[in-house]
């Protein structure tokens, strides 16, 4: 709304004062009711109207109101900015919150700022009658507003825990979803998150579905743990075989010697081709492509070892006994001269 319209509007609902500063009104009929009304009921005029009236400026009531409401917001407005902002500010700097994380917290606040400058500016004004109509029909709207973007205010919402539960942040590599969705955080705002995946497709995903599951973020600490399953035939060394797995990390740079590589036997040790092995290693600092390196590097070592030692990584066969006995075969018909 422009300033003109705002102002046309206060002109209108504000308690109208007399044309003249002696508050009489020269018409009859009509205008005999009016000087009666504001004899009786006189208009709540403030210094400014007050002083309009004095020196004889028409409307000096609703004027006045008008230049008190626009006086009080643009102090409000401004000193609420100046004050709060910097505030928010220093808040947010304090929780590390991205600066794309930042810029629709800092709207809402100035929304906020705006907001009450106007509340307070009507109740200066004298527009009281307006506040409470206004506030009713917010109400209102509120309520049907609500019921037409459940979804909308529920993303919403749920852009605001992210803001503050900071279950992740822009460049982190997390998973959610029973589909396995999986790729780097690129922006976060309160309605969406958008992730690239590694096959560099762009993800748009509502806010509620990011709060409502199970988040994985594998960057979200500073070390990872890997665990790598191997496979080995029933006639090779165990004890060989988990030392090869540990030599194979202790030598590797990437992998950390604190906490240090293990070995276990997996879940399914005794699979009906192999016996199963597992080893857990630690990398610092850890990044989607840091991890896909490390592993493939360190699954390859450990293959090439495997092969030096004739260590066998068996895959699974069935093996047939018995025979099949032709002697009695019969012979469709028609075929028997093949």
């Amino acid at each position: 709304m422009t300033p003109l319209a705002l102002l046309s509007v206060l002109l209108q609902s504000a308690p109208a004062g007399n044309a003249t500063g002696n508050g009489t009104n020269a018409s009859g009929g009509s205008g005999e009711t009016t000087a009666v009304s504001a004899i009786t009921n006189p208009p709540e005029v403030g210094p400014i109207g007050q002083f309009l009236r004095d020196i004889g400026i028409p409307y000096a009531a609703a004027i006045g109101a008008a230049i008190t409401f626009v006086v009080t917001f643009a102090v409000l407005y401004v000193l609420g900015r100046a004050i709060l902002i910097p505030l928010i500010r220093r808040a947010l700097d304090v929780r590390g919150i991205e600066r794309n994380a930042r810029r629709p917290l800092l709207r809402l606040t100035r929304l906020g700022v705006a907001f009450v400058a106007v509340a307070i500016a009507f109740g200066f004004a004298g527009y009281g009658s307006i506040l409470t109509s206004l506030a009713t029909i917010g109400a209102a709207a509120t309520l049907a507003i609500g019921f037409a973007l459940q979804d909308v205010l529920k993303n919403f919402v749920s852009g605001m825990f992210i803001y503050t539960d900071r279950p992740f942040r822009i460049g982190d590599w997390i998973e959610w979803g029973e589909s396995g969705y999986a790729g780097i955080v690129q922006d976060i705002s309160l309605r969406v998150t958008r992730v690239r995946t590694f096959d560099n497709e762009l993800l748009t995903v509502p806010n509620s579905q990011l709060t409502e599951g199970v988040i994985k973020n594998p960057m979200a600490y500073d070390t990872l743990r890997l665990s790598i399953g191997f496979g080995i035939g029933y006639e090779d060394d165990v004890e060989r075989a988990a030392e090869i797995l540990i030599e194979e990390a202790e030598r590797h740079e990437d992998i950390l010697e604190d906490p240090a590589p293990i070995f276990h036997m997996s879940e399914e040790a005794l699979a009906d081709s192999y016996v199963g092995l597992t080893a857990r290693i630690w990398i610092a600092d850890p990044s989607r492509a840091d991890f896909l390196e490390i592993r493939t590097e360190y699954i390859k070592n450990v293959k090439q070892r495997f092969d030096e030692e004739d260590i066998e990584i068996p895959f699974p066969q069935v093996d047939l006994s018995g025979g099949i006995d032709l002697a009695n075969r019969q012979v469709p018909p028609g075929r028997a001269d093949d």
